[in-house]
C-alpha cells in the first residue's frame, strides 16, 4: 500500500509517498509496522518570510498554491509512481488559508485518482513520527510494543502541549501553553537579539558558541511556571525578561557577540529547563513507560540530550523523531493517514472534510 501525504499547515509545502511494506493485523500485541520512504519533498518559504520575522498567512497561501503542483510532480517522479492507494492531508490545526489550500488541492487529487482522502491531525502526526525508528535511509519501523501509556511533549512554533497517550487514537491533553509556544518564544527572542528567522535554529547555533569559562556576562532568566502543580506552560514572561535585559544594556554591550551568545545560551536553557521538568513530572505522575517528543523544536539537540538524560535516570524510554523528520513534512501526514485508514476513520466523501484551524487532539 502506498499513501501520499500533503502538509500545508503553515509555511512548508510538503508532499511524500510512504509505502507500507508490512502491516500486521489490527490490535495484535507488539505490532511493528514497517515503512519505506519512496519520496519526501518539502518546499520551504523561510527566505520569503524572513524579512518579516514571521509567517504571513496570505503570503504563505499564495506560495502553497504555486508550490503544490511542482512539489507533487517532483514527489511522484522520485517515488516512481503515477498515483497512490490513498491520500492523507492535514486539516488542522494551523493557519486557515494554508490549510484550505492544501485540503482543496488534495480533494481535487483524490477525485481525479478515485482514491480515499484521509484528514489528519497535524499534532497527532508529529507525535506518531516520534515513534519511528530509521535504521536505513529510506526504511522506517514504527515502535508500538510496550510503550504505552506514554507522555508526549509536542513543541513547535505554534504549539507546546503535554499529551497523555494511552494508545494510538486515545489522547488526553494534560498541559499546554497559556500564551506563547516554545518555538514562538525562540522566534521572538531571536528577533530581539537581531538573529534571523526562524529563531530556534539561530538561538541553538549561537548558544553553541557560548563558553561559561570565558563569559563576561552573568545572565539569569526566569523559568516561568517551573514549580506550579500543573502541566501548563507560559513563555511570554521569558520573552519580556529578555527584552528588558537587552534594553537595559549599553548599545555597544548588547550588540557584542559575547552578550548575544550568553543570552542565547540562557534563553535555550530556560526553555529546556521548563520543558524537561514538566515532562518528567507528568511521566512520574502518570507512570508512563515512555516519553515521546515531536514538533519542530524536537530537532533541538540540547533538548533531546536533556530529555534523554532525564528519561534514562528515571528508567523511561525516550522516543524522538528521526533526524530530518521533526519539522513539518508530508511523510508524517502519510504516516498518521495510514493508521486512520486502518481504522476506517475517514469520510467516504472527500467534500465532507473541512479545515479546522483550532483543532485539538483530544
Amino acid at each position: 500500500m502506498r499513501i501520499l501525504g500533503v502538509e500545508t499547515s503553515c509555511d512548508d509545502t510538503g508532499i511524500a509517498v510512504l509505502e507500507v511494506i508490512e502491516s500486521l493485523p489490527r490490535g495484535k500485541a507488539g505490532e511493528t509496522p514497517q515503512f519505506r520512504i519512496l519520496a519526501n519533498v518539502v518546499s520551504s518559504q523561510i527566505k520569503i518570510h524572513r524579512e518579516y520575522g514571521g509567517v504571513y498567512p496570505m503570503l504563505a497561501k499564495r506560495e502553497h498554491q504555486k508550490n503544490l503542483p511542482i512539489v507533487l510532480k517532483k514527489t511522484l517522479k522520485e517515488a516512481e509512481c503515477e498515483k497512490t492507494d490513498a491520500i492523507a492531508v492535514t486539516y488542522g490545526p494551523g493557519l486557515s488559508p494554508c490549510l484550505w489550500t492544501g485540503l482543496n488541492f488534495a480533494k481535487d487529487l483524490a477525485k481525479k485518482w478515485n482514491t480515499p482522502l484521509i484528514p489528519v491531525d497535524h499534532i497527532e502526526a508529529h507525535m506518531l513520527t516520534g515513534m519511528l525508528t530509521q535504521k536505513q535511509s529510506n526504511a522506517l519501523t514504527f515502535q508500538q510494543s510496550n510503550i504505552f501509556p506514554a507522555v508526549a511533549l509536542i513543541v513547535s512554533g505554534g504549539h507546546t502541549q503535554l499529551v497523555l497517550v494511552k494508545n494510538i487514537g486515545e489522547y488526553q491533553i494534560i498541559g499546554e501553553t497559556r500564551d506563547d509556544a516554545a518555538g514562538e518564544c525562540f522566534d521572538k527572542t531571536a528577533r530581539i537579539l537581531g538573529l534571523e528567522y526562524p529563531g530556534g535554529p539561530e538561538i541553538a547555533a549561537t548558544a553553541a558558541k557560548f563558553s561559561i569559562s570565558n563569559s563576561q556576562f552573568s545572565i539569569k532568566l526566569p523559568r516561568p511556571m517551573l514549580h506550579t502543580k500543573d502541566y501548563d506552560f507560559s513563555f511570554s514572561g521569558l520573552k519580556t525578561a529578555v527584552l528588558y535585559d537587552y534594553q537595559a544594556r549599553p548599545k555597544k554591550e548588547r550588540e557584542s557577540k559575547a552578550y548575544i551568545q550568553a543570552m542565547a545560551h540562557e534563553i535555550q536553557q530556560a526553555i529546556i529547563d521548563v520543558l524537561v521538568h514538566k515532562t518528567m513530572q507528568a511521566a512520574e505522575e502518570f507512570k508512563t513507560k515512555s516519553i515521546v517528543v515531536g514538533g519542530g523544536v524536537a530537532a533541538n539537540e540540547s533538548l533531546r540530550a536533556r530529555l534523554k538524560e532525564s528519561a534514562r535516570g528515571a528508567s523511561i524510554a525516550l522516543l524522538a523523531p528521526p533526524p530530518g523528520l521533526a519539522t513539518d513534512n508530508g511523510l508524517m501526514i502519510a504516516l498518521a493517514g495510514y493508521f486512520k485508514y486502518k481504522q476506517g476513520a475517514y469520510p467516504k466523501n472527500p467534500d465532507q472534510i473541512e479545515a479546522d484551524p483550532n483543532l485539538r487532539i483530544a
